[in-house]
């Protein structure tokens, strides 16, 4: 989340928040009709992830090089969709999102490609998803970025929601999510909601306007960060993700919270 001002290409499906695009510099921005910047790409390369706070969501590739199912709650400008279907393909890639003006938006000006046998965006509510008993153990890694065109917290934050996604999640599943607010009792309310379903809960520190990335495991790993430097090293030169910096984070986080 960060902010931006506005341009002419907008969808206005009424009922939902209108999608609307700025560029600047070669950066395309999606809002949903305020100045609030939901998500970017840079347009001459569409398939890479550039917002920092967006490549920390996919933290978990230090734990989970082969997911079979990845699973994104809220579509954004679609950079995590479309880099886990490009990047990863053995993985099969769900995204929910409930605005069909960001599905549309996505679909016309940030390159998602069309649903296929590995792809499914679909238009529904991310609670309906994760509290679905059919979706209950199926998931490998959810990816969560919810937020509505105030920007003023996660849309979704209560105890039933974060149940739902550790019980959408198989034995050894991970969720990554985006903490954003303008009020600090907002992180702490959201952490220690995780930290009541999952059995660890770590965040990086804050990046790119107040953004936090918080990693939460359905099983605690054990963390050995020569093992994890290695895992990055090869991060980086398979995806070019700054996969270094989230060890360091990590390890910054242990040792502030022995």
């Amino acid at each position: 989340m960060s902010k931006s001002s506005p341009s002419a290409v907008r969808f206005d499906q009424p009922g939902h928040p209108p999608a609307t695009i700025t560029e600047f510099q070669g950066v395309r921005s999606l809002h949903l009709g305020t100045s609030w910047v939901q998500g970017a790409m840079r347009i001459a390369k569409p398939d890479n992830i550039e917002l920092e706070y967006v490549q920390m969501m996919m933290m978990w590739l230090l734990f989970n090089g082969q997911p079979q199912h990845i699973v994104q709650l809220g579509l954004g400008s679609a950079a995590l969709t479309k880099f886990c279907y490009r990047r990863l393909p053995q993985a099969r890639v769900t995204t929910i999102e409930l605005n069909p003006n960001v599905i549309a938006m996505c679909e016309a000006q940030f390159a998602l490609p069309p649903n296929d046998a590995r792809l499914n965006v679909r238009e529904m509510n991310a609670l309906d998803f994760v509290l679905d008993p059919a979706n209950r153990n199926t998931v490998d890694i959810l990816q969560v970025d919810l937020y509505d065109e105030a920007a003023r917290g996660p849309v979704l934050d209560s105890q039933e929601f974060y149940q739902g996604c550790a019980d959408v999640l198989r034995d050894g599943g991970m969720m990554t999510t985006n903490v954003f607010g303008d009020d600090f009792t907002n992180y702490d309310k959201n952490l220690q909601t995780m930290e009541l379903v999952f059995d660890a809960v770590v965040w990086l520190p804050e990046v790119h306007d107040a953004n936090i990335v918080v990693i939460a495991f359905k099983n605690a790993p054990s963390l050995d960060f020569s093992e994890l430097y290695e895992r990055a090293g090869e991060i980086k030169k398979t995806l070019n993700l700054p996969a270094k910096n989230w060890v360091n984070g990590l390890k910054n986080w242990m040792r502030d919270h022995q």
